[in-house]
């Protein structure tokens, strides 16, 4: 932390001297068509849409350019997509699927991969908050705001940390201003209505230019909704058998949960405890010059949301109706300064604090458990210039967290994590082949603060070194067509949750015990990829293989081994007993989507376009690896002119019969989506989306969902959604 103090003032020094003074407004994103007004990419049209800038990472690149498989939502494509959670809004790209622990609470899941080994960030820094700690808190990102969000995996996602193994969701906004606005001010906002949650929700974000160098941004949201609206029971038909053979038994007076079995098997329609509101508030502002730019901003997020209720099915089960209350309050940093040449060409810092808050409420209001997490996550980037075919980037990141659980819930120690990583990435481009090589070494260092009294929890401190590399060649077979391939290997240091859990946590409905003897996850990985971009057609897929030892999941077992470790707390052991444990494990699979411009009708360019991916994990000695997403296929045709689009796409995910011995199967479903958009005006400025999700009312449950077995996914949704800029 103390190292990285003099770059921060240097970098701070050098944006505000003499010679960066004079005005300079840096120059925008190429537009993505002639007619999409400014901060506002063009309709979706993925045969013939120029190829898009990933940002995510040291280095920018062309999407076709990335050795590893990217995904970009953002313009039209992300208005058409948007949901209340980033991983319901990400559901639809490839390789992506959600933890959907009912409508407020779904984190991205990558190629299998989910919670500790996927990094969430916000503009490039960590969203802090407690979303990797357990499926049922919220990722503290509203994706109203959003102006672009970006997926990478592969090898290139270590440059965010070794808990980016999965890969990195990025979600790109206008909080700190990055331009001046060309007429002195912009304004984007958007308003949707969404019926499957009767879902009103509102977002804005303003720029204002104080003379022509400096830049303030107002901005924030409201979002409300009710109880989910879902097709059919909640739950399963296995599960409402079970409930219903339970009801049929001798009535225990003695019971004191008297719970209605027989009530729970008849539940449909709608989803209990699922309704929500949320709201956020920020300001930010920016200064911006010839040499570079330096801007900060506050952000404010509120949101009170319901957990769906995981019925009880059988005598013995509990069931909890508890209600979120999550306060987060933020600072964001972020500082680029342009050398003017020589071997360092620009110089870059981002770094973001937050406070975070988390009462979970009982029915009658009470807390019945706190979470409290307190956060710093810094990054400076040095960009070497250009020179003849090599390029490169290099830096460190730091971050440190402070995290407490208080209450019945109380499954973790108090303990803090700091972690310090340098990396570099160093490409050579001679045009046709392409090489790259990138090198991250972290430094961990974990700590549980126990009471002293309290036996339950190892009290003491980890330390971890972890190295991470990557190295990878692509070929131009011609202008449109580009091969990949690319090996990776990865160490990933334990988190505390892995290290110190010892506890009952009611969002798994787990015993959960960790281990703080666990050693560094190791792994090495193998992809491959394959671009084609052309007149009329494009083509991307990627297709990897991941060794990995040390691997830290978690697995059912005898319930005497969780009371064991529970008594010297003198706690009972009342929910199924998951402990921890490393071992050998196999990730493998392939993503791949395409479009084609198939007809020209009139002013309509008709493009027909397709996606699948496939991942299947295997915890050696142990079978399946749990909640591994299915085999998943959607095709779509649109018809699109310059003002006018519509689309219908079908999204098949196949049954997952392939399962850990603790869980159940999950039926095969199919979802059809209908949408279309109108730009009214010639000047584009705005934008009416209107779209019908899961238009036949389909039965639909995401195997990788804890509540699948009690929350179906939303019915037909009818979503309105009008996008407004200046």
């Amino acid at each position: 932390m103390k190292r990285s103090n003099p770059w921060l003032v240097g970098v701070t020094l050098a944006v505000l001297s003499p010679a960066a003074a004079q005005a300079k407004q840096p120059p925008a994103p190429p537009p993505a068509s002639p007619e999409a007004p400014e901060g506002q990419a063009k309709p979706t049209a993925p045969a013939d849409q120029p190829n898009e800038v990933i940002v995510t990472g040291t280095l920018d690149h062309s999407e076709r350019d990335v050795l590893s498989g990217t995904s970009v939502l953002s313009g039209a494509e992300l208005t058409r997509n948007l949901q209340p959670t980033i991983g319901e809004t990400l559901a639809r790209q490839p390789g992506v699927s959600a933890t959907s622990f009912g409508p407020n609470a779904s984190r991205p899941i990558l190629r299998g991969f989910q919670g500790d080994r996927i990094r969430v960030l916000t503009d490039g820094i960590g969203s802090i908050d407690v979303s990797n700690t357990s499926v049922d808190h919220a990722v503290v990102i509203n994706p109203l705001l959003a102006e672009r969000i970006e997926v990478l995996r592969g090898p290139a996602a270590l440059l965010y940390g070794s808990s980016a193994v999965g890969g990195v969701v990025n979600v790109i906004d206008a909080r700190i201003p990055r331009r001046v606005p060309d007429k002195g001010y912009s304004l984007d906002a958007i308003g949707t209505y969404g019926s499957a949650a009767n879902e009103r929700s509102i977002g804005a974000s303003a720029n204002v230019a104080l003379g022509n160098q400096f830049v303030i941004n107002t901005n924030g949201s409201y979002s409300k909704t009710d109880d989910l609206r879902i097709p059919g029971f909640a739950l399963t038909p296995a599960r409402r058998a079970e409930a219903l053979a339970t009801s049929l038994l001798p009535f225990n007076p003695a019971d004191p949960d008297r719970i209605d079995f027989a009530g729970n098997a008849a539940i449909r329609g709608t989803l209990p405890n699922s309704a929500s509101e949320t709201w956020t508030a920020g300001v930010g502002a920016a200064l911006i010059t010839d040499g570079g730019s330096l801007g900060l901003s506050y952000g404010h997020y509120a949101s009170l949301y319901g957990v769906p209720i995981r019925y009880a099915t059988q005598i013995g089960q509990g069931q909890e109706s508890p209600r979120i209350d999550i306060v987060q309050n933020r600072l964001d940093l972020r500082g680029e300064v342009d050398t003017g040449g020589g071997f360092i060409e620009t110089l870059r810092l981002r770094a973001g604090y937050a406070a975070y808050r988390q009462f979970e409420l009982e029915p009658d209001g009470a807390v019945a458990t706190t979470f409290l997490n307190n956060g710093f996550e810094g990054r400076f980037e040095i960009i070497q210039a250009r020179r003849g075919a090599w390029l490169g980037a290099s830096g460190v990141q730091f971050s440190n967290r402070e995290f407490n659980v208080i209450g019945d819930e109380a499954f973790l120690p108090r303990n803090a994590t700091a972690q310090t990583g340098i990396f570099t990435q160093q490409q050579l481009d001679f045009g046709r082949f392409k090489a790259e090589a990138g090198a991250r070494y972290e430094w961990t260092d974990l700590s549980s603060r126990s009471d002293i009294g309290d036996l339950r929890y190892f009290r003491g401190d980890r330390r971890f070194g972890a190295f991470s590399g990557a190295v990878g060649a692509s070929y131009g077979v011609s202008d449109a067509v580009r091969f990949g391939l690319n090996l990776s290997r990865t160490e990933r240091a334990p988190s505390a949750e892995e290290l110190f859990a010892n506890g009952s946590h009611a969002g798994t409905q787990a015993y959960e015990l960790g281990n703080p003897d666990f050693r560094l996850e190791k792994s090495w990985g193998l992809e491959a990829t394959l671009h084609a971009h052309g007149e009329g057609y494009s083509f991307d897929a990627s297709a990897y293989y991941n060794w990995f030892s040390n691997f830290i999941s978690d697995n059912q077992t005898d319930q005497a081994v969780c009371e064991a470790a529970a008594a010297p707390s003198g706690r009972d052991v009342d929910l199924p007993c998951f402990q921890l444990s490393q071992g050998d494990a196999r990730y493998y699979g392939f993503e791949a989507s395409g479009s084609v411009k198939v007809a020209q009708l009139g002013n309509y360019a008709i493009n027909v376009d397709a996606l699948g991916d496939y991942v299947r994990a295997t915890l050696v000695g142990n079978g399946p690896a749990p909640r591994i997403p299915p085999v998943r296929v959607l095709g779509g045709i649109e018809a699109q002119s310059d003002r006018l689009s519509g689309r219908i796409e079908v999204e098949h995910v196949f049954a997952q019969n392939r399962v850990a011995a603790f869980e159940t199967t999950t039926r095969d479903f199919t979802l059809v989506n209908f949408s279309a958009q109108w730009q009214p005006f010639a000047d584009n400025k705005t934008t009416l989306t209107l779209s019908a999700n899961n238009l036949f009312d389909a039965d639909a449950r995401r195997h990788a969902s804890f509540l699948k077995d009690f929350a179906p996914l939303a019915g037909r949704d009818i979503r309105v959604t009008v996008r407004f800029a200046l």
